[in-house]
């Protein structure tokens, strides 16, 4: 395993730009361990990247869609071949376990493939003959896009923006979260190295670079991913030059049990478990507050908590067997804490599960045992705000109709589950306000790429995935040519 601290720039028109400040990036399962350092990039610097992005914009937009797919897929090609470098250091930096970083690489190569397909399927022009003569439809590029990116899947959720704006014709500029800024700043650099100067430019950076890249008015698309919090400041910024937007924002994903779940099917428990501790919670459509019908609780909880410590196995990320690592940094962690001990103090019962590999290990690093709270009430905290982190709340109810209002009344809208008998939880999926709503799973097991995904309500605007995805990195041009009587 490589262990030595990596140095990473910005990329501008296709060059790597040195900085004048650093930021430590530190490893969140042995915090005295630098991994490396990432740039601080000025908002001088942020302008440039714009410049350059929209300086390149034109002729990459008039290369034939063949030629665009093409240069994706050599990207792909190359960061495929650096895959167990990308997951060692993706490891490090982030805290998720070894095998987790091996599957999110992959997901980003994944990406890259699938959008040059789906481009060659979607972006054909489309010719209409009527009465009146000719309409010829075209999907056109954008412009310039800023693609800013969260944490807690840098890779996959940098590639499910840069894929599709980049074959759509678009010129991108990606500025990824400075809690995980180490591997996607190599895959963004393999990446630009296959496409012309300025088509694709990587930029890190404080406020004031995310004001520039997001007020800026030569940048025409923000596609952004993370709180909504930001998303809302994203807007006002955006705001005076009317930009385009797609925003995938956070989410309190509810999960219902209907009294018809089977509590002896362990495959389905175990799926529950992975729903809401995998990458230790850190995923935006986790599911977070989970209400079970009171007829099953006690069965329900039992069979949970064995499952639970059966699957889960906290300890450093390059350990055998380990399926949780630690909260990705300091500040998130005391949040989840937070919540936890405010649901304690206030009467909820909180139930330890899984095991921990090495006691130390919650000394060296940012590692919190995963936690089950029962007890708390449907206004506490830790059941209306999202927790992105190692903890979940169970409530029981009695009435569906009372549970379906219970889950609705939230701000957010990202995903939600309905588990039980499939035809019963069908219909009560249909009623759950989300963009996704799946049955008897939950999470990132039931998501699929080539449909779209997004929020409704403040859990966000527009879709990523699949078709939508693409073509939302695209405007509708459509040419009209009449049928004229000859000129005489």
């Amino acid at each position: 395993m490589v262990t030595e601290s990596v140095t990473v720039n910005a990329v501008i028109n296709g060059e790597e730009v040195p900085a004048a400040q650093r930021y430590p990036r530190e490893n969140p399962a042995n915090i005295k361990e630098v991994v490396g350092y990432g740039p601080v990039t000025t908002r001088d610097q942020a302008v440039q990247a714009i410049e350059a992005a929209a300086a390149a914009f034109d002729s990459w937009a008039r290369v034939p869609l063949a030629e665009r797919v093409a240069h994706l897929r050599r990207a792909a090609d190359k960061a495929e071949a650096a895959a167990e470098e990308l997951a060692h250091l993706l490891a490090r930096e982030h805290g998720k376990p070894l095998n987790d970083a091996r599957g999110e690489v992959r997901g980003a190569v994944v990406w890259l493939r699938y959008a040059s397909d789906l481009a060659l399927e979607h972006l054909k022009e489309q010719v209409h003959r009527t009465e009146r003569g000719r309409t010829i439809i075209t999907h056109d590029p954008v412009g310039v896009v800023t693609a800013i990116t969260p944490w807690n899947f840098p890779l996959v959720l940098s590639m499910n923006k840069v894929a599709p704006a980049l074959v759509a014709g678009n010129t991108v500029i990606l500025k990824p979260s400075p809690f995980a800024p180490l591997a996607v700043s190599r895959l963004i650099k393999m990446v630009a190295e296959e496409f012309p100067p300025g088509v694709l430019n990587l930029v890190h950076g404080d406020a004031d670079v995310g004001v520039e890249l997001t007020s800026h008015p030569k940048v025409a698309k923000i596609a952004f991913t993370g709180s909504t919090k930001t998303a809302r400041a994203i807007l006002r910024s955006a705001a005076d030059t009317i930009k385009n937007v797609t925003l995938e924002l956070g989410g309190n994903d509810a999960a219902i049990v209907l009294p018809d779940f089977r509590c002896d099917d362990a495959e389905a428990f175990q799926r529950f478990v992975m729903a809401n501790f995998l990458n230790a919670g850190q995923i935006c459509m986790a599911a977070k507050r989970v209400y079970i019908h009171r007829s099953i609780w006690k069965r329900f909880i039992d069979n949970y908590v064995s499952a639970a410590n059966q699957w889960i196995v906290v300890g450093d990320p390059f350990e055998e067997g380990v399926t949780v690592g630690p909260v990705n940094n300091r500040n998130q962690l005391e949040f989840v804490r937070s919540l936890v001990d405010g649901a304690r103090q206030r009467g909820a019962e909180v139930v330890p599960l899984g095991r921990i590999t090495d006691s130390e290990h919650l000394e060296r690093g940012y590692f919190m045992q995963p936690a089950l709270v029962l007890g708390a009430q449907p206004d506490d905290p830790i059941v209306t705000e999202e927790q992105f982190g190692p903890a979940v709340p169970f409530l029981p109810y009695d009435d569906e109709e009372e549970v379906i209002r219970q889950v609705n009344d939230s701000i957010y809208g990202l995903t939600g589950s309905v588990w039980g008998d499939e035809e019963h939880a069908l219909q009560v999926s249909r009623r759950i306000q989300a963009g996704t709503t799946m049955v008897n799973t939950a999470s990132v097991l039931g998501t699929d790429l080539r449909f779209p995904f997004g929020g409704v309500k403040q859990s966000g605007i527009g879709r990523e995935h699949g078709p939508d995805g693409l073509l939302s990195y695209t405007e509708i041009h459509v040419c009209q040519i009449p049928d004229l009587p000859p000129s005489r």
